[in-house]
């Protein structure tokens, strides 16, 4: 078991997912997408298991996907099957974000059925941003959640939004002070773990397998998309920029 991931399941059958490398911001280097894809597998079928929390450790949920850290993993970046992993997951998730949820950790929340932020929450799709497309499905998930017209205006800006702005448009659930969140967010787990489990599943099964196929159909194009723009001039110059802390510019490759 890898400590990028800490894993407890109490007597409620809630399973608690803690991403676990605060000090970068729960950014995920390939151990902890192996890790995270693993803890999903098993939870899938096992019996005691009837609701999921993740979280993140620290003050942040999670920065995305680790820069320093992603190299191909037997031909595959261990990102794709993590995907996979949460988009086809049958039993209910909660999710309990605050802090930085940017990238990956962003889009993860799209997959989540109830997602409760923190007041202090800083979430931001950054794939313009990046010269990249979006990812984990969410080209097509932000927009089924919160409408194409409000999704589109987060995609294009890759703008940065706070925890009013998230419960606003539909990303989240609801809003509690960070020091009340993951409280907030075990307690409306147990009340859904209470239920049973061959009911919980079933009715999640209804309610995303109208979208499951939209979203892998979602993901293949974005990841057709991503070979193409990733290590181009643009994608170097968004991701230099972000690392310089400074505004990217793309005018230069306007000629």
């Amino acid at each position: 078991m890898s400590d990028t991931l800490l894993q407890q399941l109490d007597d409620d059958g809630v399973l608690l997912l803690t991403l676990n490398r605060p000090r970068k911001k729960n950014a995920f280097n390939n151990e902890q997408w192996l890790a995270f894809r693993d803890a999903l597998t098993a939870a899938n079928t096992d019996p005691r298991v009837a609701c999921v929390v993740i979280t993140g450790a620290g003050t942040d949920f999670s920065s995305g996907v680790d820069l320093n850290d992603f190299a191909d993993a037997d031909g595959e970046h261990p990102f794709e099957s993590s995907a996979k992993a949460l988009v086809d997951f049958d039993k209910p998730v909660v999710s309990a974000a605050r802090g930085v949820a940017v990238g990956g950790g962003a889009t993860l929340l799209l997959h989540t059925d109830v997602v409760y932020v923190g007041s202090s929450l800083r979430l931001r799709f950054p794939f313009t941003a990046l010269g990249l497309v979006p990812e984990w499905g969410s080209s097509y998930q932000l927009q089924a959640i919160i409408g194409a017209r409000k999704a589109a205006e987060l995609m294009y800006t890759s703008e940065w939004i706070n925890a009013e702005k998230a419960v606003e448009v539909g990303i989240a659930t609801a809003c509690f002070d960070d020091e009340e969140l993951l409280e907030k967010a075990m307690a409306k787990a147990r009340e859904i773990a209470h239920w049973s489990i061959s009911s919980l599943v079933e009715t999640k099964k209804l309610m995303r397998n109208v979208h499951r196929a939209a979203i892998h159909s979602a993901m293949g194009g974005e990841a057709e998309g991503m070979s193409r723009l990733a290590g181009t001039p643009e994608n170097i110059e968004g991701v230099v920029a972000i690392m310089e802390k400074r505004p990217a510019n793309f005018k230069q490759f306007r000629k």
